[in-house]
């Protein structure tokens, strides 16, 4: 695939679109964004305010410590946050600039200030609508389908921004394109410069929130658990170092990380694998690049099917990706690539996303030890066929199968899940 090739720009777009900072669990830092942005459209520090979000984004942010707010959890403390101390020019990245003051401050607020949260059934998965108040005035910021996309914009009845309302594949650039066999493709003939500063960069944060991990105590420390007794071995290091970087970021940890289709724990488990595999085999910088397209394009095109938020946990993605990656660095092309996620996907396609937390860390560990157990069975010539289960013959009726499974044949899941949490 040559840079005349249509899709050439389309993949590196795609890269540039998913591959983002942010610092914290993405659901509480959007709801911090969109507090920070009804502040700065109101004037003010509000007098209360209301906070309306959809089912998914109770369940990813009720138990996610909240990045510098002092240890705090939950919706009030990241709506708190954002318009005490959050940078709303920052976006996914509007609480990386608070200082000591500013937790104090957030702590306080929350003390004083009236923070109303309503359960918000309005048909989207994703949906967070932040309105403040002060005196006479109000103001309110809606984001709808994913962590950036504010749709409206209004201030004391006026709009100053509406943006019709669609799904996130609509929102952004169209991914109905890919497949496989193309980003296999497209990794083999990316000229590196192309995407060297969007992939350097998640390389450069999520290796050091993952030392991070490793070096400190977080959540219920997987990653540290993992390495005891087996610093030596290769897998265990991939499993743990992936597992390390989630136990930190969930656990209040206020290192940024590179995120994929809206999700640290998916930019994680997708590309720290695939360097500390890099690494340790001694690969190249470009061999490195070329594994992290892959890895990165393949957690994407899965994404697509599935949805930003589902009850399938999204580290089953992700870890598919990082094998891909993983494969590629060994040689593989297509043929084994595709055997692989395919392989993958049979195993752990039953794990549901029951929020962000600290279990995540564990959840990531299994599905990289999912993606590890795919590359030894094509090793060894072993392999799931069509008519086994979810797998259907050929990669790309199985990644259809899965978006089915995810998007519709677990939506009452997810309901449930909701209920669930929402009870405790």
């Amino acid at each position: 695939m040559n840079r005349d090739h249509p899709h050439y720009a389309r993949c590196v777009q795609i890269l540039k679109e998913e591959l983002l900072p942010a610092m914290g669990c993405t659901e509480p830092i959007a709801i911090a964004y969109a507090a920070a942005r009804a502040r700065a459209v109101l004037g003010r520090l509000p007098e209360r305010l209301l906070v309306e979000v959809s089912g998914n984004i109770i369940k990813n942010v009720k138990s996610v410590v909240v990045p510098h707010t002092g240890g705090l959890r939950g919706i009030p403390a990241a709506a708190a946050a954002g318009v005490v101390a959050g940078d709303a020019e920052a976006e996914l990245e509007v609480l990386s600039r608070v200082r000591e003051s500013g937790i104090a401050a957030t702590a306080e607020y929350l003390k004083t200030a009236p923070i109303e949260v309503r359960h918000a059934d309005t048909g989207h998965i994703f949906d967070i609508s932040v309105t403040a108040f002060a005196g006479n005035d109000s103001a309110q910021v809606r984001i709808v389908d994913y962590h950036t996309n504010v749709v409206l914009v209004r201030r004391n009845g006026e709009i100053l921004l509406e943006k019709a309302l669609g799904t996130a594949e609509e929102s952004l650039s169209d991914r109905s394109f890919l497949s496989v066999e193309g980003i296999v493709d497209f990794a083999g003939s990316v000229a590196p410069d192309d995407v060297r500063e969007t992939l350097q960069r998640q390389i450069d944060y999520n290796m050091a929130i993952a030392e991070e991990g490793l070096k400190n105590s977080y959540g219920a420390n997987i990653g540290k658990t993992l390495l005891r007794g087996h610093e030596d071995c290769l897998e265990y290091k991939m499993r743990a170092w992936a597992a390390a970087a989630s136990d930190a970021r969930m656990n209040g940890c206020e290192l940024p990380v590179v995120i994929n289709s809206g999700s640290g724990n998916q930019g994680i488990t997708t590309s720290v694998p695939v360097i500390v595999y890099a690494r340790e085999t001694g690969k190249s910088e470009e061999e490195l690049l070329r594994a992290l397209v892959v890895a990165n394009l393949v957690t994407t095109h899965l994404k697509t099917g599935i949805g930003r938020l589902s009850a399938y946990c999204g580290a089953v993605s992700a870890g598919c990706g990082a094998a891909a990656g993983i494969a590629w660095l060994q040689g593989g092309r297509f043929h084994k690539i595709a055997h692989v996620i395919v392989n993958a996907v049979a195993v752990t396609s039953g794990i549901v996303c029951d929020g962000a937390k600290a279990s995540c860390a564990a959840k990531i560990a299994s599905a990289v030890d999912a993606g590890l157990l795919a590359l030894a069975m094509y090793r060894d010539g072993n392999q799931f066929y069509g008519g086994e289960g979810i797998v259907k013959k050929g990669v790309e009726n199985t990644i259809a199968n899965v978006g089915r499974l995810a998007r519709f044949g677990m939506e009452q899941t997810d309901k449930e899940i909701i209920a669930l949490m929402m009870d405790n």
